[in-house]
C-alpha cells in the first residue's frame, strides 16, 4: 500500500478520534502555538466519557479549557510551565506542577511518565508521506515517537519546518484534516526599561556570538540592540519576529558557527504569521527535538555561546529564582538551566539573566538580601555569569558572597539600594 492509501485510510473526524482515548489515559498535547486546536475542542466537547484523564505539557496558549473548575472531574492537568489559563488552577489543585528542565522532559515519556495518547498538529505529507512537526517539535516529536496512540490534526496552515522533524503517515493512528491556523503571538511592546536592559545586554554580544534567546520585550529589545553586530549565529530552543527582522538586515548569518554551521537551530516557535513564513521551508532553519537542542553539552559546542534569560528574583548570593513567587508557580524553569550551562561550557560563552529591578509596579526590588519563602532556586548560585538590570551589569563570576552583594547592589533600582546596603552590612559584619 502507497501512503496516498495509508493516509486516506486513517482519514476521520475529530469527534470519532477522540473517542479512542480512554479514562484513565495520559495525553500529552503538542506545545504551545502548536496546539492542535479542533481535536482538543472535541476532547474536551466528548468530556462526559471521560474521567480523569491526565493532559501533560508546557505552556499552554489555548483556552485550555480543561482546566475550568466544572471540568475536574473528567480532567487533570499536568503542567511542566504554568502559564495564563492554568496558574489558577495549579494553585486551587485542579492541575498539577511536575518540576521537569525542558532538555528532560522526552526522557520522562520513557518511564516516569509513560505516554498513552500524543494529540498535535502536522503540516499536510511531503511527496514521500512524511508530515512535519512544523513549529512544535521540542517534546511532541519524542511523544508521538514513544506514543501508544497518536492522533493528528493536519493542517495546510502549519509551516513545514526542516531538519528532525518529521513523521510518517504510517507511524500515524487517526487523521483529522482541518484549517486550524497555528497560535498567533505578537510582539510585546518594549518599555524604555526592556530598552535600558537591552543596550545593556547588547554590551556583553561581540560579533560572531551565537545567540540564545526567549520571547517577551525584553528579548525583542535585546535584538533591538544588535543592530550593529555582525555574523552571529542562533543556537536556541525558541525564537520569535525580532529574529526574522535581523536575519533580512544581515545581522544573523549564522556563518561563524563552528558547529551546525549555517544553520539557526531551534525547537519551537512562537509568533506571528511572519514567523510562521519565514521559517517554512526554509533551508537556514533546522528543528531538533528539545533533548537534543537544550542539551547542555549539544550547546557547549558551539563556540561564543551567550545564552539570555530573565527571572524574578535575585538574592546577595547569586541564587536566582525565574519560576516561582514564594510559594506560588508562576512558569517553570523550561530551558533556563539548560542554556546557562551550555553557554558555561562554551568556549568563550557567556550566560546573561537580565530582568527589570523592581516588581510589584515599582514597590518591590528583584535583588534582595534572600529569596522569598516557597521560592524555588532555577539557577544555582555556582551557575550565574552576568545579572544585568536597566542600571547595569553585574559580573559574579569568581566573585565572593559579599562581593557579589556588593555587585547586585549597584544594579538594583536607587530607591532600594540603601536599604539593600544595610542589610548587606548586618549580614556580612565583620
Amino acid at each position: 500500500m502507497n501512503w496516498h492509501d495509508i493516509y486516506k485510510s486513517k482519514l476521520t473526524t475529530a469527534e470519532e478520534a477522540v473517542s479512542h482515548i480512554k479514562s484513565g489515559d495520559r495525553v500529552v498535547n503538542g506545545h504551545a502555538t502548536g496546539e492542535p486546536q479542533e481535536l482538543l475542542r472535541a476532547i474536551v466537547a466528548n468530556k462526559e466519557s471521560y474521567q480523569n484523564v491526565e493532559i501533560v505539557h508546557m505552556v499552554a496558549m489555548g483556552k485550555a479549557e480543561y482546566c475550568l473548575p466544572e471540568n475536574a472531574r473528567h480532567f487533570v492537568h499536568n503542567s511542566f510551565f504554568a502559564g495564563g489559563t492554568s496558574r489558577k488552577a495549579i494553585e486551587e489543585g485542579r492541575a498539577k506542577f511536575t518540576p521537569c528542565h525542558f532538555s528532560m522532559i522526552p526522557s520522562m515519556f520513557d518511564s516516569a511518565l509513560p505516554v498513552d495518547v500524543t494529540i498535535c498538529l502536522l503540516s499536510p505529507p511531503d511527496e514521500h508521506g512524511y508530515c512535519s512537526f512544523g513549529i512544535s517539535v521540542d517534546y511532541t516529536k519524542p511523544a508521538a515517537e514513544k506514543s501508544k496512540l497518536v492522533i493528528a490534526e493536519v493542517s495546510p496552515y502549519m509551516p513545514r519546518t526542516l531538519g528532525h522533524s518529521f513523521i510518517h503517515v504510517s507511524q500515524i493512528d487517526h487523521i483529522v484534516e482541518t484549517e486550524t491556523k497555528p497560535i498567533v503571538l505578537h510582539p510585546a511592546k518594549i518599555n524604555p526599561v526592556d530598552e535600558a536592559i537591552g543596550r545593556n545586554c547588547g554590551e556583553l554580544v561581540r560579533n560572531g556570538d551565537c545567540l540564545q534567546l526567549g520571547i517577551g520585550g525584553l528579548p525583542d529589545a535585546v535584538l533591538a540592540s544588535l543592530k550593529d553586530k555582525r555574523d552571529l549565529g542562533i543556537h536556541t530552543e525558541m525564537f520569535s519576529d525580532g529574529v526574522v527582522d535581523l536575519f533580512h538586515q544581515g545581522v544573523i548569518n549564522c556563518k561563524k558557527k563552528n558547529f551546525h554551521n549555517g544553520k539557526m537551530v531551534a525547537t519551537f516557535f512562537m509568533g506571528t504569521e511572519k514567523l510562521y513564513n519565514f521559517v517554512h521551508n526554509n533551508p537556514i532553519v533546522e528543528m531538533f527535538p528539545v533533548d537534543y537542542t537544550n542539551n547542555p553539552s549539544i550547546i557547549a559546542r558551539n563556540d561564543n555561546m551567550v545564552s539570555i534569560n530573565s527571572a524574578i528574583q535575585v538574592d546577595f548570593t547569586g541564587q536566582v529564582v525565574s519560576d516561582t513567587i514564594g510559594y506560588r508557580q508562576f512558569s517553570g524553569s523550561g530551558g533556563q538551566l539548560d542554556f546557562v550551562r551550555g553557554a558555561q561550557w562554551s568556549k568563550g560563552g557567556r550566560s546573561i539573566l537580565a530582568f527589570s529591578s523592581t516588581a510589584a509596579k515599582g514597590t518591590a526590588s528583584r535583588i534582595v538580601s534572600h529569596i522569598d519563602e516557597g521560592a524555588s532556586v532555577t539557577t544555582p548560585r555556582t551557575d550565574v555569569h552576568y545579572i544585568v538590570t536597566e542600571y547595569g551589569i553585574a559580573n559574579l563570576r569568581g566573585k565572593s558572597v559579599p562581593e557579589r552583594a556588593k555587585a547586585l547592589i549597584s544594579i538594583a533600582h536607587p530607591d532600594f539600594r540603601e536599604n539593600l546596603e544595610r542589610e548587606a552590612a548586618r549580614i556580612f559584619r565583620k
